[in-house]
């Protein structure tokens, strides 16, 4: 083993070792950003890049798994991206329904698909339904997927759910108006009945939100990786709950 190998090993080891489990996140959202750019920066082409993103999941489904995490959303497509040319769109959509369904494989993992599945070509929404119902009594991590996902749209369609539930209910549009409040709201988001994410994570270096869980993470804390996500390591993770246990969180106050 190389030298560098030993070092890296080592440091890892003492990274975790500081953690402690009632620093630990219950909720981790992460922003799995910079596929494309590995691609570009590593001499390949974009689908390679989109894949080797993909591969990574796992990874990190164990990391949150040992660290204690109860909650991990994984950002895998706006909103916005689907407008992307077909020549990348895809190749793209068909990766994330394979890597979904080998997630789902695993029968180690619960997962949730979130977003507008609608604007999602059939077959695609399909999939993800189907991994979603195949881990539907899963008792391990939940894991929330959001394909086709944008927070203001979220937004809206929880708005416009909360208001067809109520008028068809036979309620006035004033008493309707009266109803309107952030619990509301809540119960009809994407993520309805979980923690919002204590700690929200980006990679690729990017330092914006993206409309990635507008709502949900209003009092999250963030943190920043320059690290495109197919080279994000262990030691990245770890330094990212360091980060997060380090910080006195006041919660808006």
């Amino acid at each position: 083993m190389a030298l560098s190998d030993v070092l890296y090993a080592a440091y890892e080891r003492r990274l975790a070792k500081r953690l402690r489990p009632e620093s630990t996140p219950r909720h981790v959202g992460v922003m799995l950003d910079g596929n494309r750019r590995w691609a570009k920066a590593n001499g390949f082409e974009t689908h390679d890049g989109h894949q080797a993103g993909a591969d990574k999941i796992k990874d990190l489904l164990h990391w949150c798994e040992d660290a204690g995490v109860e909650v991990v959303t994984l950002w895998l497509l706006s909103t916005d991206n689907l407008a992307r040319s077909p020549k990348e769109i895809v190749p793209l959509l068909q990766i994330i329904e394979t890597a979904v369904a080998d997630l789902a494989a695993e029968h180690r993992w619960r997962l949730n698909p979130i977003g507008a599945l609608d604007l999602l070509p059939v077959e695609t929404a399909r999939s993800l339904k189907a991994s979603a119902e195949a881990t539907r009594d899963v008792q391990g991590l939940h894991v929330n997927v959001a394909v086709g996902y944008g927070g203001r749209r979220e937004i809206a369609d929880a708005v416009r759910a909360m208001l067809l539930e109520q008028s068809a209910l036979g309620m006035p549009v004033e008493t309707i108006a009266e109803n309107v409040s952030v619990e509301e709201i809540e119960a009809h988001l994407y993520t309805k009945g979980q923690p919002d994410p204590d700690l929200v994570i980006r990679t690729s270096g990017e330092q914006r939100l993206g409309g990635f869980l507008l709502w949900q993470s209003a009092k999250s804390e963030f943190y920043f990786c320059e690290a495109y996500w197919p080279d994000f390591r262990h030691v990245d993770f770890l330094r990212a709950l360091r980060s997060y246990a380090e910080r006195e969180r006041r919660f808006g106050r």
